[in-house]
């Protein structure tokens, strides 16, 4: 009977004991949640993602001068150039220089077609490649060469200098206002000259520099399809046509030629003529006075 009591006391005991175990166990659970929680609060752990403020975190901006030419075979450059000024003023942008030429005398065709243009455009870098596309449809396209130039870090320099130095200046202000001998003042006054003058050159600078950020800089420059040179024969045919037109503007070139030179040779004629004539005169009297002397 007294093994039977021990054995059922040995049994309740290894049941208190194992219930406060697993009771120990489970309360330890939520304060391993906890420190998580708690974790997750003070900071991201390794490998949590990116919260919004990191993504949504502004990208420095580029500073970025653009350049260019464009070289465009059109058949009259003076209205092509008036719609070119137009193109790039719709754009927002402005036609900062315009070199016109007229067709000389010499030129081939002496059209009032012929001649060039160049124009020195300013076009908004947002809107130059749709500008751009509209400028080489004016005519023929020869040639465009567009090329771009990054100077963020001399943009954030100069941004950086001049920020430096309107705090110099504001301190040498509020020195002044407080200065209270003649010595310090023209020192003063001295030193606040110097940080303006320098202020004032950087941020001459910077409005530069941010000009030609904003607007690219391109020529454009249109010739006239009369001026274009000569394609070289690929065949037979294309040499024989090419010899034609050759052999029909030397001979409608020596007929104006001969034109030209008609008057000049009429009055030479004329003038020759009355020449010989005052020739033959004075042979015919020649004789006449000869005979006439030794009668006399």
């Amino acid at each position: 009977m007294k093994r039977l009591v021990l054995t059922f006391g040995t049994i309740v005991l290894v049941a208190a004991l194992a219930g406060c175990s697993a009771s120990s166990g489970s309360s330890s659970l939520p304060a391993s949640k906890g420190s998580g929680t708690s974790s997750a609060v003070g900071g991201p752990s390794l490998g949590s993602p990116q919260t919004d403020s990191q993504k949504n975190a502004p990208v420095p901006s580029r500073a970025v001068v653009t350049t260019g030419t464009i070289a465009v075979t059109v058949s009259n450059p003076s209205v092509a150039a008036d719609r070119a000024a137009r193109i790039v003023e719709a754009a927002g942008g402005r036609v900062d220089g315009r070199v016109q030429h007229a067709a000389q005398n010499g030129d081939r065709g002496s059209s009032p077609d012929n001649g060039s243009a160049t124009l020195t455009l300013r076009i908004p870098s947002a809107v130059l490649d749709a500008t751009v596309s509209r400028l080489t449809a004016l005519g023929k396209l020869e040639n465009v060469s567009i090329s771009s130039t990054d100077v963020t870090a001399t943009s954030k320099d100069l941004d950086a200098r001049i920020t430096a130095l309107r705090t110099s200046v504001d301190r040498l202000v509020a020195l002044m206002a407080r200065a209270t001998t003649a010595a310090d003042l023209i020192s003063i006054e001295s030193a606040l000259a110097d940080r303006q003058s320098n202020l004032e050159s950087l941020e001459t600078q910077q409005r530069s520099l941010a000009d030609q950020v904003d607007l690219a800089t391109i020529t454009l420059s249109l010739g006239s399809v009369a001026d274009r040179p000569v394609a070289v024969p690929a065949n037979f045919l294309s040499g024989l046509l090419l010899g034609w037109d050759a052999l029909v503007g030397f001979l409608g070139g020596a007929l104006v030629v001969i034109g030209v030179a008609l008057p000049w040779l009429l009055l030479a004629g004329i003038i020759a003529a009355l020449v010989l004539l005052a020739i033959r005169f004075r042979r015919r009297m020649r004789p006449k006075v000869v005979a006439s002397g030794p009668a006399s």
